[in-house]
C-alpha cells in the first residue's frame, strides 16, 4: 500500500487551545495564525503585550510593549514589506495592546477576581485549500483556557464556558459586526496571504525530508513502548503512524506534537505500547510534501533502525539500518503556505 491509511491522506485533527499551533489536514496548506497576548501585570522574562505572526512556523512579524513597534521576523520580510506598512502594523497593535487592557479588567471583574497575573490571547488566521473553498479561525482564551471563537460558517459566536456567554451576547447581537470578522478572514486576509507567499514562495516551498528513528524501551505492566522519532523535515506539517501487519493503528498511536527544532525543520514523535511476546510486525509509516511516496520503517526489537526519504526518478526508495528497502507506489501532493496580515483591531468590540 502506497499509502500509511490504505487510502487517500487522513489528517491529525486540530488542536484548539491557544497558543498551540494548528495541525492541519496534510493534503491542506497550512494555517497561519498571528498570536496575541496580554498580561495583567509585568512578569520576568514576558512582556505585559506581544504579538507575533507567523508563516508554516516561521515568525514574520512580532511586536511587544517594550518594543512599541512592529518589526520583521525573516529577511524575504523586510525586503519586501516598506516602511508604511510596518507604521500602519504598529499604529494597529498597538490598539490592540489597548484593548486587550480593557478585556483583562472587564474579565476579571466578571470572574471576582483579585488583580495578580492574567491574561488574555488572541489567535487568528485564515487557509485557502487545494479546492478553492477558504477557511479561517478567530480564538480567544483567558488564563490559557480557551474563551470563545468564532463559528464563521454559522456567522455566530461560540462561548467555551459560562463566563463567555455575556460576550457572546454583545458580540452577536450585532450581526454586522460577525460579519466584519468573517469578511476580513474569507477577502482581506486571502489578499494579503497572496502578496506574503510571493514575497518569501524561496523559502516556504521549499522541502526538506524527514529522518525516522525507531526504537523500543521497556515500559509499564510488562508491556513495550515503540517510539518512531521522525526529525528534519519542512514543512511543518507531517503524518506520523504505526501500523500493525501495515493496517493503521490510529487510536493506539499516541502524537506528540510537531515542534521546532532550531535550525529552520521540525521534529515530531510517535508511540504506541505493544506486547513484547508478539511476533507481529510494526512499522512506522511517515507522509510528508517532501516525500516521492510514504516512508515506512519497521521496527526491529531491542535494535534502533534509521530511515530516510530519497527522491528518485520514477520511483522511491526508502533505505533503512541494514539494508532493507522499502518501495512504494504513491506521489505526494503539494502544500503551499499562508499567512495572515494583522486584523484591524479598531474595529474589535470590547469582551
Amino acid at each position: 500500500a502506497g499509502s500509511c491509511w490504505g487510502r487517500g491522506c487522513l489528517g491529525l485533527g486540530v488542536r484548539v487551545l491557544v497558543p498551540a499551533a494548528l495541525t492541519p489536514h496534510l493534503c491542506r496548506p497550512t494555517l497561519t495564525a498571528l498570536f496575541l497576548h496580554g498580561g495583567s501585570e509585568p512578569s520576568p522574562g514576558l512582556s505585559e503585550f506581544s504579538g507575533a505572526g507567523y508563516v508554516d512556523g516561521q515568525l514574520v512579524i512580532t511586536y511587544s510593549s517594550e518594543m512599541q513597534r512592529a518589526q520583521p521576523g525573516t529577511a524575504w520580510m523586510a525586503r519586501n514589506v516598506g516602511p508604511e506598512q510596518w507604521e500602519r502594523d504598529t499604529w494597529n497593535l498597538k490598539v490592540a495592546q489597548a484593548l486587550f487592557r480593557e478585556d483583562l479588567d472587564t474579565l476579571r471583574e466578571r470572574c471576582n477576581q483579585s488583580r495578580g497575573f492574567h491574561t488574555v490571547q488572541m489567535k487568528y488566521g485564515c487557509e485557502l485549500r487545494g479546492d478553492g473553498s477558504k477557511g479561517g479561525v478567530f480564538q480567544f482564551a483567558y488564563d490559557g483556557r480557551d474563551f470563545i471563537s468564532l463559528d464563521k460558517d454559522k456567522e455566530t459566536w461560540v462561548a467555551a464556558d459560562d463566563g463567555a456567554q455575556i460576550t457572546k451576547r454583545k458580540w452577536d447581537a450585532d450581526r454586522s459586526y460577525t460579519q466584519t470578522y468573517k469578511a476580513y478572514l474569507e477577502e482581506t486576509c486571502i489578499e494579503w496571504l497572496g502578496k506574503y507567499v510571493q514575497y518569501g514562495k524561496e523559502t516556504l516551498q521549499r522541502r526538506e525530508q524527514p529522518r525516522v528513528q525507531v526504537s523500543d524501551r521497556p515500559s509499564r505492566d510488562g508491556l513495550t513502548t515503540l517510539s518512531c522519532r521522525v526529525h528534519g523535515f519542512y514543512p511543518r506539517t507531517a503524518v506520523v503512524v504505526w501500523l500493525k501487519k501495515g493496517v493503521p493503528m490510529q487510536q493506539e498511536t499516541i502524537q506528540w506534537g510537531v515542534v521546532p527544532s532550531g535550525d529552520g525543520t521540525y521534529q515530531t514523535r510517535a508511540t504506541i505500547e505493544i506486547d513484547p511476546s508478539s511476533e507481529t510486525d510494526y512499522t512506522c509509516c511517515v507522509e510528508h510534501a517532501s516525500l516521492a511516496q510514504d516512508l515506512r520503517v519497521p521496527w526491529g526489537k531491542g535494535c534502533v533502525v534509521l530511515g530516510w526519504g530519497k527522491g528518485v526518478e520514477g520511483g522511491y526508495e526508502a533505505p533503512v539500518e541494514g539494508g532493507v528497502t522499502d518501495p512504494c507506489n504513491r506521489g505526494r501532493g503539494f502544500v503551499v503556505p499562508l499567512l495572515t496580515d494583522p486584523f484591524p483591531f479598531q474595529c474589535l468590540s470590547p469582551m
